[in-house]
């Protein structure tokens, strides 16, 4: 049987991330495991310090890429992060940007009670369009795809199209 792929799912904090890739985990052709690596990084103490200013955690890349590296030879992988770069171009068959308003992504940060700092940088960082940056510059053009993630439409759209990239994907690894 074709393991399945590794899609990188990245974009600024509040994008929709973990909510995509719960819904294509769900609805993928093939079994994919969905890590939230900020999530994973907590759990397996794979930071180096905690940044209270910031509210989040200083990762030890290292130490994570050595322990992402044997789930992501097995394949079936979606890596929910929002950061991409520092994953090896080798590790990702699709990297999918998500992208939202500036206005919506702030409601949405303040929703989860991010310090107004945060906020800003974050909304900031969305803008600028740096994630989606990081991306191009990270990954060949072919396999990094960019998806606005503003309401449930768009969320069910988008995955659908993941789960569509993945069925012809499957079919040309069958065929190498």
């Amino acid at each position: 049987m074709t393991k399945g792929p590794v899609i990188v799912l990245t974009g600024t904090p509040g994008t929709g991330k973990s909510t995509h890739a719960a819904l294509l985990a769900n609805e993928s052709p093939v079994p994919l495991k969905h890590i939230n690596v900020s999530e994973w990084v907590k759990e397996r103490g794979l930071f180096e310090t905690y940044d209270e200013e910031w509210q989040s955690y200083t990762v030890d890349e290292d130490r994570l890429l050595d322990d992402l590296e044997p789930l992501v030879a097995e394949g079936g992988l979606i890596l929910d992060w929002h950061t991409c770069e520092v994953f090896p171009e080798r590790w990702a068959d699709l990297v999918v940007v998500l992208r939202c308003n500036h206005t919506k992504l702030w409601e949405r940060l303040e929703k989860r009670g991010y310090p107004l700092k945060k906020i800003q940088e974050n909304n900031e960082a969305e803008i600028m369009q740096v994630v989606l940056e990081e991306a191009r510059l990270s990954y060949p053009s072919e396999i990094v795809v960019e998806f606005d993630s503003e309401g449930m439409e768009q969320l069910e759209s988008n995955v659908t199209k993941i789960v569509e990239w993945i069925t012809i994907w499957l079919k040309n690894q069958e065929n190498r």
